[in-house]
């Protein structure tokens, strides 16, 4: 009943559901953390050994012996670590009292210099209360002290603990270090399985999530895993530099034990944000402790901020490709929502694992709304940004946006991906009736006050335009250009007595506008694009042909009429009317039909040319252009006024 009176239903039912499962399953990350922490560390060390992996088994191993090798090289690698920071650590320890008393040294020496007169000040003051503060009695004497007792002294009381015994120490030892040690553990053996079942655990994924498309979640399933491992291997590549140039740089500073802190600041740079800042605080106080002045401390300092900022600004693009495909802001949310599930650990995995859930996103439809909510592509597409701003009566905005558009495209291409698919999303919405007339008015004014403000581009790509793909462009457009408008000098320019006939006159292309309220747009769009490349046209609405007004529709000098309809709910009945009506005046004059049909709908071209009669039938203003330009050239070819000729 709800939902007949439009107060509920099943979309409700559905909105609910889905909050309850993100509730359970944010509630289950935070319970399941000490099971799920070395579960999702095991299936990111998986991906950063796979192409290991894969390298041995082209070394004519198996894949038992190659994940083997592989899980025993990583292990080895991340004990040499341990070790290597064990050992430098042990050499660091025994320093630390004589660098303490360097840091205080430094610290009495700031406050006599900067703070000795205020101190100075505060002493007195401090003094003066002291003063006003002491009681002016003696405090009343205290009990008599017993025999053998001195006055107003405690006995000494003193608690010793029994000396602990060998299995206490192992076990105060090795506590504390159960744990870690457990997770290792866990994690190698899960990624183990992991990297021996793969195409086991492949399938069975297929089977949960897209068995009903197994070519597009397959294709998720690989591009999640290539990009995560190209991913992961870049950052430890990236992370070992950016080590690497510290030690370097902290050796030739003089700073002691530079291996350790270029390990640590690999390590720390996992870390987003704010690992570098921590790893560049030990070695910087360090130097400060060392050296009697500021200078090592500044010099450190300065290497940290020089370091990352270059690795940051551009090393890091460079390697990374335009993005990783996260937005700024949903890289911050997840650092803190990860940290908050998972603590230290959920912050190095913030990246890796939000990168997987925005790739999945992307390929599995039912976890689209992750690559909405986090990935780096628009949220809405070119043509709704378009018709939002159109639709918000802000032509300067469009205005902008286009403009935006136009550096690597050209106009008859933004006319055809951008502003006619934006208003079909205006003549949906008029069809179902939600827009009012009022609003239709404001829309077509809005679009004939942008038509004229890009009457200053021209129909030709920028030189510098490049093939728009998915993976290079953070516009959502197809991957390749349509076809480019014609050179400069091959434009038919009346004015260089090119053309013959009635294409010679001022106007050889009239344009009729559909029955659809924004089919105007669309034709004075194809009007301008033909002035554009060098052939005259004029634009006549609907009203000029319909029955009553066809007779008096001057067709004298017209070489070519093109019909726009915009409109999907357009009746093929009435098209084919408005063709029989242009043959009566102008019989000899050949007649194109522009359509631009729902994808899901699109008629073939030979049915709808069989049904309306028409010489031409395009889908694009390109091919409109196309088709008038082609024609002229014939035309003048032929030395005839007017040539009908057959698409092929």
């Amino acid at each position: 009943m709800r939902a007949a009176d439009g107060h509920g239903g099943p979309n409700d039912l559905g909105t609910l559901t889905s909050l309850a499962i993100g509730v359970v399953i944010v509630v289950a990350l935070y319970v399941g953390r000490d099971v799920l922490v070395p579960i999702a560390l095991a299936i990111l060390l998986s991906f950063v050994l796979a192409p290991v992996v894969r390298l041995l088994r082209r070394a004519w191993l198996g894949r038992v012996p190659a994940v083997f090798l592989a899980v025993t090289l990583a292990l080895g690698v991340i004990l040499s670590l341990g070790g290597l920071i064990g050992m430098q650590m042990s050499q660091l320890i025994p320093d630390i009292p004589r660098y303490a008393s360097t840091i205080d040294q430094k610290i009495a020496s700031v406050r006599t210099r900067v703070v000795g007169q205020m101190s100075g000040i505060v002493d007195v003051l401090g003094k003066q209360l002291q003063r006003a503060s002491a009681p002016s009695a003696q405090p009343p004497p205290g009990p008599a002290a017993g025999p053998g007792e001195e006055a107003g002294k405690p006995m000494p009381v003193e608690i010793r603990q029994p000396e602990p015994t060998p299995i206490e120490i192992a076990e105060r030892i090795l506590a504390p270090l159960v744990p870690p040690l457990a997770t290792a553990g866990i994690v190698f053996i899960v990624t183990i399985f992991i990297l021996l079942q793969q195409a086991d655990l492949r399938d069975r994924f297929i089977r949960l999530f897209g068995l009903q498309d197994l070519h597009r979640t397959t294709r998720a399933l690989d591009d999640t895993t290539r990009r995560l491992s190209r991913y992961l291997l870049t950052q430890l590549g990236l992370n070992a530099f950016f080590g690497l140039l510290i030690g370097v740089g902290l050796l030739l500073i003089g700073v002691p034990n530079p291996l350790l802190w270029g390990t640590l600041a690999a390590l720390f740079r996992f870390v987003p944000y704010i690992g570098s800042v921590l790893s560049g605080l030990l070695p910087t106080a360090l130097a400060a402790a060392i050296d009697p002045g500021w200078s090592m401390a500044i010099y450190t300092a300065a290497l940290f901020v020089v370091t990352e900022t270059v690795m940051g600004q551009f090393v890091d693009p460079l390697a990374y490709g335009r993005s990783t495909g996260l937005s700024p802001v949903s890289v911050v949310i997840a650092a803190i929502f990860w940290t908050w599930m998972w603590g230290p650990i959920g912050l190095i995995l913030s990246m890796p694992l939000t990168v997987c859930l925005v790739v999945l996103g992307r390929h599995v439809q039912r976890l689209e709304f992750l690559d909405v909510l986090m990935g780096d592509r628009p949220a809405l597409t070119p043509a709704e940004s378009f018709y939002q701003r159109i639709l918000a009566n802000d032509p300067d905005e469009a205005l902008e946006y286009a403009e935006f558009l136009l550096k690597d495209r050209s106009l008859s291409t933004y006319y055809d991906e951008v502003a006619i698919k934006g208003l079909q999303l205006a003549a949906n919405d008029a069809e179902r009736g939600v827009l009012s007339v009022a609003l239709l008015a404001r829309i077509q004014g809005a679009m004939s006050r942008l038509i004229e403000e890009l009457d200053g581009f021209s129909d030709v790509a920028p030189a510098s335009a490049k093939p728009r793909s998915e993976a290079t462009s953070g516009v959502d457009m197809p991957a390749q250009e349509a076809p480019p408008s014609p050179a400069a000098s091959e434009r038919i320019e009346p004015e260089e007595g090119k053309l013959v006939g009635a294409w010679s006159g001022p106007a050889p292309v009239l344009c009729i506008a559909g029955s659809g309220a924004l089919d105007g747009a669309v034709t004075d769009m194809l009007v301008q694009l033909l002035a554009k490349n060098g052939l005259g046209a004029r634009a006549v609405p609907f009203a000029a042909a319909s029955r009553e007004a066809i007779g008096s529709l001057d067709a004298t000098g017209v070489a070519m009429v093109c019909i726009c309809y915009l409109d999907i709910s357009f009746s093929p009945s009435q098209l084919r009317y408005l063709v029989r009506r242009v043959r009566q005046i102008a019989p000899r004059t050949p007649v194109l039909v522009g359509l631009w049909p729902r994808e899901d709908a699109q008629a073939s071209e030979e049915r709808l040319q069989a049904a309306v009669d028409a010489d031409y039938y395009v889908s694009s203003l390109r091919e409109g252009v196309n088709a008038c330009l082609a024609l002229a050239r014939a035309a003048r070819q032929v030395n005839l006024p007017g040539c009908v000729v057959r698409a092929a």
